[in-house]
């Protein structure tokens, strides 16, 4: 896709258009502002264009082939015939290896009265270079496409170890109600020992899971009461839910912003270590179960934890609304950007926690609204 498209706009006369961040736009999709820096898609794409390309024209079987050639530091290809290149390019075969080669270029010729005449060379250099760029451009194509990760993901996913997602879970049930093969509407109820896990939890366990199985990364989810400390020990943890998640609550206790609670749960709140008597982040209890309309809050962090070395990333709500939305926010493009920004301003430090809020209706949680942030 990405030589086709160069190669469409050469023959349009829009050579002069083409260039990194354009391609980036057009051809996987990023947004007009995107860092070039930090996203070498292009760049890489090319180069595997590069290689694949020189290739190919070692074969000997492809020797009367047109030509065609992506110059290194460009993407504007460039289109020979195979008289110009027979004694400059098989001295420089011998020489070069693949990453190196380069191919003697006349320019592109895109003025209109020339194009009809260029255009089958055009559609047969594409042809042929279909033939043995395809199937591992198509590859790397659908690997690049995706949205380059946000830097909160990037630490994470730069890691040689798995990532662990520990969920929160309840063991509440001793018997399960299973279904009657010949008879669905028929079930029968088993003694059983069940490990409950809540919904809410697992949607945003989804979400992050998304990011990872999206960049190739290996990860692994266990319940909370499963998981020890030698577990944490083995890479990047991702801790989702609170008050559920014995290990959430203990690596944010020594947090800026942590969970608290009254004597009776019938309060839940997260404080500010820096001013401890504000109240400003409560879910009152009774409210929450009566109405079912409240505000939520949660905690989205990312950390060096102190006692393995290895990174902690805080997926958690008070209420499970709060989970919720803190899973969107840490997967949504938009947020993690404004993240971003937040934390180019406060100088790009390791470690950042965030407080949400997002407004509970009928029990759905609305879009999360940053309340806090801190960096360290």
């Amino acid at each position: 896709m990405f030589l086709r498209f160069v190669t469409e706009r050469t023959l349009a006369g829009e050579a002069e258009s083409i260039n990194e961040r354009w391609l980036g736009v057009e051809i996987f999709g990023r947004r007009a502002d995107y860092d070039t820096a930090a996203d070498p898609v292009v760049r890489v794409t090319a180069a595997e264009i590069r290689k694949r390309i020189a290739q190919y024209y070692q074969d000997p079987a492809h020797a009367n082939e047109f030509r065609i050639a992506l110059p290194s530091g460009s993407y504007v290809p460039r289109f020979h015939k195979p008289k110009d290149l027979i004694d400059a390019a098989s001295k420089e075969l011998s020489q070069a290896s693949p990453e190196t080669l380069t191919v003697p270029e006349i320019p592109p010729v895109p003025h209109p009265a020339h194009r009809l005449r260029h255009f089958a060379l055009v559609i047969a250099l594409t042809t042929v270079v279909a033939g043995f760029v395809s199937a591992g451009s198509i590859l790397l194509w659908q690997r690049l496409h995706r949205p380059p990760p946000d830097f909160f993901w990037q630490p994470v996913l730069n890691t040689n170890d798995p990532v662990l997602l520990c969920i929160a879970d309840q063991l509440q049930y001793s018997a399960i109600a299973l279904r009657d093969a010949a008879e669905p509407t028929h079930q029968i109820l088993l003694k059983d020992n069940l490990t409950a896990v809540v919904m809410d939890d697992v949607y945003a366990t989804v979400k992050v899971a998304g990011i990872l199985q999206s960049s190739a990364k290996r990860y692994t989810v266990r319940g909370e009461g499963a998981t020890n400390l030698e577990d944490l020990r083995n890479g990047p943890t991702v801790f989702i839910g609170a008050f559920d998640n014995a290990w959430t609550l203990r690596l944010t206790n020594s947090l800026r912003y942590r969970f608290a609670n009254n004597a009776d749960m019938s309060q839940h709140e997260i404080v500010d270590s820096r001013a401890p008597a504000q109240t400003r982040w409560m879910v009152d209890r009774s409210v929450q179960i009566a109405t079912n309309n409240y505000r939520d809050y949660a905690i989205v962090a990312r950390f060096t934890d102190a006692n393995t070395g290895k990174l902690s990333v805080i997926v958690a709500g008070i209420g499970r609304g709060g989970t919720i939305a803190a899973g969107e926010f840490l997967t949504d493009s938009d947020d993690l950007a404004q993240l971003n920004r937040s934390a180019q301003a406060a100088g790009n430090k390791t470690n950042l926690e965030i407080v949400l809020s997002t407004q509970i209706i009928d029990g759905q949680p609305g879009s999360p609204k940053v309340e806090a942030a801190y960096f360290w």
